[in-house]
């Protein structure tokens, strides 16, 4: 037990620097993958956004769902399919996406966080339009890319101690129409917006890898062009780096892709000396740990 105790008080020791420097910094967090059907990996993802928000820190949590929006679309026997990797999204899919995103997923969420004694408000891009689209590609529907934010609200919600958890639906310049966006576009998008000091993106695999298969856990913009060109950052990697270079470029500090199956995977990268996953930062900006 005495062990056990100054292997805390040693792990509380190395965190306190790291908690000092993040209090009052902005985190984008987009939670996805499988901890999304996990209940116990739903409520650690919980206690550590309620964590983060009881020492100072300022999260903000996008989601996805795609995996319960197949299961409702297959129950309704509405067909949906993909076209480069994106859901073609028409009138009654997108109807569908904006039911399971902001009714189903957006508050599961919000009870976790509150369940784990957190103060959680759950919303969408259509909400004060934070979030006005336009169509990403007339092939695609109703797929939208952020082109306006409006964030006074989730400024509103962190002065008042309140975690956003955000769904990625957004809404067109009209007002009427409604866009499914990638979540981590939206993250994205939401992060550049704040000037987050970090955009944490949780996946289903370790963080980018080199050609040897090894993590690599510090990367510069210029770093992530290179590794796409020679084709060893590939496959379902390059929409999360491309969003991390986008991010970087309006702003963001530092985006980190993450093993969200990790136990306390945000804590880990946030609060200590070795982090966690990859992170993507411009070479002359310090880590804002440090």
């Amino acid at each position: 037990m005495t062990r056990d105790w100054i292997a805390t008080a040693r792990t509380l020791s190395e965190a306190l620097p790291y908690l000092q420097r993040y209090t009052g910094a902005i985190v984008v967090v987009k939670f996805g993958g499988n901890a999304m059907g996990d209940d116990d990996a739903m409520a650690q993802f919980a206690r550590d956004v309620v964590l983060m928000r009881q020492v100072g820190v300022n999260p903000v949590v996008v989601h996805g769902g795609g995996p319960m929006i197949n299961d409702l679309l297959g129950r309704l026997d509405i067909q949906s399919h993909f076209v480069r990797g994106k859901r073609v999204t028409d009138e009654a899919v997108v109807e569908v996406v904006e039911m399971v995103l902001t009714g189903r997923v957006n508050k599961r969420i919000v009870q976790a966080i509150m369940g784990e004694g957190g103060r959680a408000v759950g919303l969408s891009g259509k909400d004060d339009n934070l979030m006005v689209c336009e169509a990403d590609d007339p092939e695609l529907g109703f797929v939208g890319k952020p082109v306006e934010m409006n964030v006074q609200a989730l400024h509103d919600l962190f002065a008042a101690g309140i975690i956003p958890v955000v769904a990625p639906v957004g809404t067109g310049r009209d007002g009427q129409d409604t866009y499914n966006v990638n979540g981590d576009t939206a993250a994205g998008a939401i992060a550049g917006a704040l000037k987050a000091d970090r955009l944490l993106l949780l996946t289903d695999v370790a963080g980018v890898k080199n050609a040897a298969g090894d993590v690599v856990t510090e990367m510069t913009p210029e770093d992530v062009k290179r590794m796409t060109a020679e084709g060893v950052i590939a496959g379902g990697m390059i929409p999360k780096t491309e969003t991390a270079l986008k991010a970087i470029d309006e702003g963001v500090r530092g985006v980190v892709i993450i093993d969200g199956r990790v136990e306390n995977a945000c804590l880990l990268e946030l609060f200590t000396e070795h982090g966690s996953g990859s992170m993507i930062r411009p070479a002359d900006l310090p880590p804002l740990a440090e």
